[in-house]
């Protein structure tokens, strides 16, 4: 099956991920199942593409008709086996723990056809690890969203050590259909390609903050104002040959060894954590907020990355 093949798509959890990800398929001409065992949580997740659509709509990215088009062909069903069957390509967004992966493509794997293409949304769980549960891993593909994933234009395709090259490329296909970037991970690495350079940067920033270099605001406005500025329009390894690799082999010989190589999770964490301090969900973390502040942020990042992702696609 080539990704122009594919018609169907299942959509398994409506948490955080699942409905962006479903509203993103049914907006541009998949027919889209999402499934949930809570009801309450695929309800929530009714609600959620509706606020999807409206956002995109108010940002200039659809219009009304075709949003309406979109909740046409978007099915909400409680029963997984319903949404599966005869779907053509089905992408989980299930808890992050392999095991519950695992049991999920075992479970599902008798339940499609033989040339349905078996996705997953993890984070940073090895693709190959996943496939090892089912008879058929070579049509076990990663397909890696950012949040939040109606937005965030690039998807990771990840290709496991025993996915079919065939699936990749499919896989890499309905990524294009769906308006987005594709980029393949040639090596099923935890944490892929996104994640890994991610956390090195939130390590380091943590280390800053530990270290008491800066407050957390500062931090973050040279992270925003200065690096992401510049990582949104020139790309790391871009960014070495601009400034001269001679300059980074400099002013790493001595840099590298002072930055934190930490292992493990920082005590600041764990400890907030323990604590139940765990963020925005509940209205503490490295800040404080109260729940209008909550609305407002959301609000507000949401504009910024729509003015960010047209200020992007015109260059």
């Amino acid at each position: 099956m080539t990704g122009d093949d594919i018609k169907t798509v299942a959509i398994v959890g409506a948490g955080t991920m699942g409905p962006g990800m479903a509203a993103t398929f049914a907006r541009h001409g998949f027919e889209t199942r999402l499934t949930d065992v809570k009801p309450e949580v695929l309800e929530r997740g009714k609600g959620t593409v509706d606020v999807v659509y409206k956002t995109l709509i108010g940002g200039g990215f659809m219009s009304e008709a075709e949003a309406e088009a979109g909740r046409a062909r978007l099915t909400f069903t409680g029963s997984t086996e319903e949404a599966v069957r005869g779907a053509d390509f089905v992408l989980e967004a299930i808890p992050e723990k392999l095991e519950i992966k695992q049991s999920f493509f075992r479970e599902i794997e008798s339940l499609v056809g033989a040339e349905a293409i078996l996705a997953s949304n993890t984070s940073g769980i090895r693709i190959t690890a996943i496939a090892e549960a089912v008879r058929h891993p070579e049509r076990v593909v990663g397909m890696h969203w950012s949040n939040p994933p109606h937005m965030i234009p690039v998807i990771e395709v990840i290709k496991g050590e025993r996915t079919g090259d065939a699936v990749v490329e499919a896989t890499k296909r309905v990524v294009e259909r769906i308006g987005m970037i594709p980029v393949l991970v040639q090596k099923d690495v935890p944490g892929f390609i996104e994640n890994r350079i991610l956390y090195a940067i939130m390590r380091e920033a943590l280390h800053l903050l530990e270290e008491g270099v800066a407050s957390p605001a500062d931090i973050d406005t040279i992270t925003k104002w200065g690096i992401g500025y510049k990582l949104a329009v020139i790309g790391p390894l871009e960014l070495l040959d601009v400034a001269g690799l001679d300059i980074y082999n400099s002013v790493a010989s001595y840099l590298n060894a002072d930055l934190s190589a930490a292992t493990g999770v920082p005590s600041l964490i764990t400890e907030k954590v323990a604590a139940g301090e765990l963020g925005i969900k509940s209205g503490r973390g490295l800040f404080e907020y109260t729940p209008e502040q909550i609305q407002a942020l959301v609000q507000k990042r949401g504009r910024l990355l729509m003015a960010v992702k047209k200020a992007l696609s015109e260059g």
